[in-house]
């Protein structure tokens, strides 16, 4: 099922801008998010801002691209492959190296012969049964999502906005891949990160765990298959390959969120696996059957004046990686809520001259007296090219990768400060409650 097209709706000006939408299928009308799809400059840039892409019984706002071209919407394709795969029940595992978030890697439960040709069947077998299909019903409609089945007690991770999406008071129901349906209570949300783990109710004790990776071990060109419940499809498989890595990509709720909400900000998997509405909480796998990402958004433009205001895949999608999300999951699975590294500043983005070149930065607006960052150092004005050696780019890109620790951690920002670089350590503590 489709959202009903928007009323009224304005013609959009010849510059539209692709955004990130979430990936709730929506039966009757929820609220938009109002996403920030970074930029990177030539020089000194603001962030590009694009308005929400869930419009039903609002008038459409105007978009505007900054640097982006428009990109057409095309429907979702089902890839496949027939190279010889084999299922493992082995408990061989190869530990990652300790990395930020790292994590030790569940047993890969397929065996490919030939890695760089998979054979999606095999995987596809293996990963469906821990795989679920998600449906709410609340004060405000109905909709449908994903998640994944986290461990043998009935918890299934999913998105926030999944299952929030029904408004206060909505009923969960959770469908098996063998069709049996349980009743499921919220067990803790965390919206900064658009986490969430919901509980079956006299779960069966049959489950699946889906087997968990590690997202530092992936690389740009890896194949990976996306398995959810799109458009009410529920079983439904895809395939492509990591598009890029680091990608800082943001969504907020414009109409629920207060104006001085955080947004939801991930340094996130880009995918071009066809995903679309339904697929949120659904899983990213590599072609050994491990989790690397939960499915959780999409670029989109948007849609025209008269057409349906629910969009679909246009190749580009957007997971939140595994190691955040199973820090995230054992928070609220232990206490209901969660606690994020704190750093103690602000910052714009902007660029700095780098040698001969120039390169965009995340420039410090102001640094809270008593922080970890005012505590190491760290000044306004001062310019971070990168953190423990990985890229920034500008403001959003600094906020994704301090997601990327957990409190406690001790980091390494690389400073440009009156032309001179500098390397500052920083050990972050957890954000303080009451900071906005």
């Amino acid at each position: 099922m489709t959202q009903q097209p928007p009323s009224q709706s304005p013609q959009p000006p010849e510059d539209v801008s692709p955004h990130t939408v979430p990936l709730w299928q929506e039966q009757a009308q929820y609220p938009g998010y109002s996403p920030v799809f970074p930029q990177a400059p030539a020089e000194a840039r603001p962030a590009a801002q694009a308005q929400p892409a869930a419009e039903s019984s609002h008038s459409a706002r105007t978009r505007r691209l900054a640097e982006l071209a428009a990109v057409a919407v095309v429907a979702a394709a089902l890839a496949g492959a027939s190279t010889y795969g084999l299922a493992r029940n082995d408990n061989a595992s190869s530990a990652a190296a300790p990395t930020p978030l790292s994590v030790a890697t569940s047993p890969a439960p397929v065996r490919q012969a030939n890695p760089a040709a998979p054979n999606w069947a095999v995987t596809a077998g293996v990963v469906s049964p821990s795989v679920v299909s998600i449906s709410v019903t609340g004060s405000s409609g109905s909709g449908q999502g994903s998640g994944v089945v986290y461990d043998t007690q009935g918890h299934i991770l999913t998105n926030n906005h999944v299952v929030t999406g029904g408004g206060t008071g909505s009923q969960l129901t959770v469908t098996l891949n063998d069709d049996r349906t349980y009743g499921a209570t919220v067990v803790g949300t965390d919206p900064s990160t658009d986490l969430a783990v919901i509980n079956l109710t006299n779960a069966p004790r049959d489950l699946k765990p889906i087997a968990l990776g590690d997202a530092n071990l992936i690389k740009v060109g890896d194949p990976v298959m996306a398995v959810g419940n799109p458009l009410g499809l529920a079983g439904t498989v895809t395939t492509g390959i990591v598009s890029a890595l680091n990608r800082p990509v943001t969504t907020s709720d414009a109409s629920n969120a207060p104006q001085s909400a955080d947004p939801v900000v991930t340094n996130a998997i880009q995918t071009s696996a066809a995903i679309n509405p339904g697929n949120s909480g659904g899983a990213l796998v590599n072609a050994s059957g491990q989790l690397i990402g939960i499915n959780s958004a999409i670029a989109s433009l948007g849609s025209s004046s008269g057409s349906s205001s629910q969009s679909g895949s246009i190749g580009i999608g957007f997971a939140i990686p595994v190691n955040e999300a199973r820090l995230i999951a054992s928070q609220l699975i232990t206490s209901g809520t969660a606690t994020h590294p704190y750093l103690g500043v602000s910052a714009k983005d902007g660029v700095v001259t780098d040698g001969s070149a120039k390169r965009a930065a995340a420039v410090l607006a102001t640094v809270v007296n008593g922080t970890p960052a005012d505590q190491a150092g760290l000044k306004a004005g001062d310019a971070i090219v990168a953190v423990d050696g990985n890229p920034i780019d500008g403001s959003l890109s600094l906020v994704a990768q301090i997601h990327e620790f957990t409190v406690g951690d001790t980091v390494a920002f690389t400073v440009v400060r009156n032309g001179q670089p500098r390397n500052v350590n920083v050990t972050l503590i957890a954000k303080p409650a009451t900071t906005p």
